[in-house]
């Protein structure tokens, strides 16, 4: 078994994970990026929208209430104001590297309005933003020669609970199911969101929430998982994004009725009101007997008073999108949708330097998140439209800063060839299993569940329903079947690893949602309808035990100079 020894192993080569790695790289630091896809599959590249900056106001702060205000007062505030604070120098960087920004006519960066903001702040490449930045950033690190290690599935962290320190990871080659260990002085996360568990999603199959599990399976926790985003704006049936910039751009929504209804749930922002608000308007509507189509089960997003121009012009991918996947031209034609599992807010916690929390108050060695996957909690709640480019370039730059800064006291554990055997024996458990379950159908079952238990609107019997469902599904995952025993591309080893590990988080978001009595942001509970300051200000850290019971514990939420208030737009 090959054992391949760095000074920074990171996993995950969207945009967190490659701003890192350039700051790691320039310092000369021996450094690799494992990575599933190529790293412009990374889903980085799916954000269409925009990124937020306050380029042309006096200063950040209307930013920060923004941010604070759509998290609904859950995200910790020094973390938001180191957000905002670099958020101008992030697009100025960006644009150093040659990112292409749309423009106004005097030359200035082009700002367009989003959901949620005092201001139109969301800088924007048509409505390519993300593409614009990961490329940017890709060239950047090619050129630097940052070495990727493409198309292998991290698969185990290496951790020592006694020291808590991590020292690399355990990978599946997935051309050849060859395992190896990456051995590292520092092991940074970078591995994006986990709404593939939801049956309707806009996440790239990608997205399975592996690097979460891990965490889980060494006894550490994960922060604010009953968080999860659902986006206003997918297509119906698929959940394909269509991105907030169509209204940012003037959309409008429609019932069957030919109601504007936003201006029943939010009269003053209407659709550009946060995510959280707008989605559950939406799917109030369909429950209501309001949706259009034959199975009144969609809305229609209108943008056809814009003009074929302005489409063509700002909004080119969505005209495609709406073209290929439903045969409709949405300069003339309304376009249905519904909200779809979009973001998560929680994640693998960690301090504002991206340092990995091992629990409450206490910090692991080596240890790093950045990105979706982690959870340093600046979108709190509800994460504000084109915050997530931001956060993701911000602190994937200070995660490669504080390895830079850490690397000279971080000693090495040597990893051995047994280091490999939680990895080993899981693929060969999978391999050599002849139960009677299907994977497909078991992924199926519980996205779909989770969809109708833990979705947009959830109750303590929805949620005790699910959470007893993730256990029945762990007892038949134990006698799943591969049809594919083979060593070369075996897609469905892969797809079976990562259903364990969507299994395991899910657990928690579940856990976490039934525990927390109320309804704050992207979490709104039916028999708890209103916020809890009281009772429930505060930061869910869920933890995974041995027989898939889970555990949870509450930190509490830094706040500064915004006190919470009602939360109305």
């Amino acid at each position: 078994m090959n054992i391949y020894t760095y000074d920074v192993v990171i996993i995950g080569a969207g945009l967190a994970g490659l701003s890192a790695a350039i700051e790691i790289k320039k310092a000369g630091l021996k450094t690799c990026v494992i990575t599933k896809l190529h790293p412009l599959r990374s889903h980085s590249g799916a954000a269409q929208g925009g990124i937020n900056a306050a380029l042309s106001e006096a200063n950040t702060k209307a930013h920060e209430f923004d941010t604070i205000k759509g998290g609904d007062y859950l995200g910790d505030q020094d973390a938001i104001e180191t957000l905002c604070e670099k958020a101008p120098e992030t697009i100025r960087r960006l644009e150093r590297m040659g990112a292409v920004f749309s423009r106004n006519e005097d030359g200035s960066i082009a700002q367009r309005a989003f959901g949620g903001q005092s201001e139109p702040r969301a800088c924007y490449a048509k409505d390519r933003t993300g593409l614009t930045c990961l490329q940017t950033i890709y060239e950047q690190a090619d050129r630097l020669g940052v070495e990727f290690v493409e198309e292998w599935f991290a698969g185990d962290l290496l951790y020592d609970p006694l020291k808590r320190k991590a020292y690399g990871v355990a990978a599946m080659k997935l051309a050849t199911s060859e395992i190896a260990i990456f051995n590292a002085k520092a092991t940074l996360f970078a591995t994006g969101g986990y709404a593939r568990c939801y049956a309707i999603n806009s996440n790239a199959h990608a997205n399975t929430g592996d690097g979460l599990s891990l965490f889980l399976r060494k006894g550490l926790p994960l922060e604010d998982m009953e968080f999860v985003q659902f986006h206003p704006s997918g297509l119906a049936g698929s959940g394909i994004l269509i991105s907030e910039a169509a209204r940012g751009e003037g959309g409008k929504l429609y019932n069957a009725l030919n109601e504007r209804f936003m201006e029943k749930y939010a009269p003053e922002k209407l659709e550009l009101a946060p995510r959280d608000v707008v989605s559950r308007a939406i799917e109030r509507e369909i429950n209501e007997g309001r949706g259009a189509g034959e199975d009144k089960d969609f809305i229609w997003l209108d943008l056809t008073h814009l003009g074929k121009e302005i489409i063509l012009n700002k909004l080119p991918e969505l005209f495609d999108l709406a073209k290929s996947f439903l045969g409709l031209d949405m300069s003339v034609d309304r376009i249905p949708i519904r909200a779809t599992a979009h973001y998560s807010m929680g994640g693998i916690p960690t301090d504002n330097f991206c340092r990995v929390k091992a629990s409450i108050g206490e910090i692991a060695s080596g240890l790093y998140a950045a990105g979706e996957c982690a959870c340093v909690s600046v979108h709190g709640a509800n994460r504000l439209g084109a915050n997530s480019l931001l956060e993701a370039a911000v602190f994937g730059k200070i995660a490669g800063e504080t390895i830079v800064s850490d690397a000279p006291k971080l000693e090495l554990i040597r990893a051995e060839e047994s280091d490999a055997d939680t990895l080993l024996k899981e693929t060969q458990k999978l391999l050599r299993s002849n139960g009677e379950q299907s994977v497909a159908s078991l992924r199926a079952e519980l996205q779909n569940s989770m969809t109708k238990n833990a979705g947009v609107f959830r109750d303590r019997d929805s949620l005790e329903k699910q959470a007893e469902l993730i256990n029945d599904l762990r007892r038949r995952f134990s006698r799943v079947r591969l049809s594919d025993k083979s060593a070369i591309f075996n897609t469905e080893l892969q797809e079976a690893l990562e259903l364990g590990h969507m299994l395991d988080y899910s657990a928690v978001i579940v856990a976490g949602a039934l525990s927390r009595k109320e309804s704050r942001g992207g979490h709104y509970r039916t028999d708890f309808t209103q916020r809890n300051d009281d009772g429930f200000l505060r930061h869910t850290f869920g933890y995974l035990c041995d027989r898939g019971e889970t555990r949870l514990e509450y930190s509490p939420v830094t706040i500064g100079d915004y006190k919470p208030q009602e939360r109305k737009y």
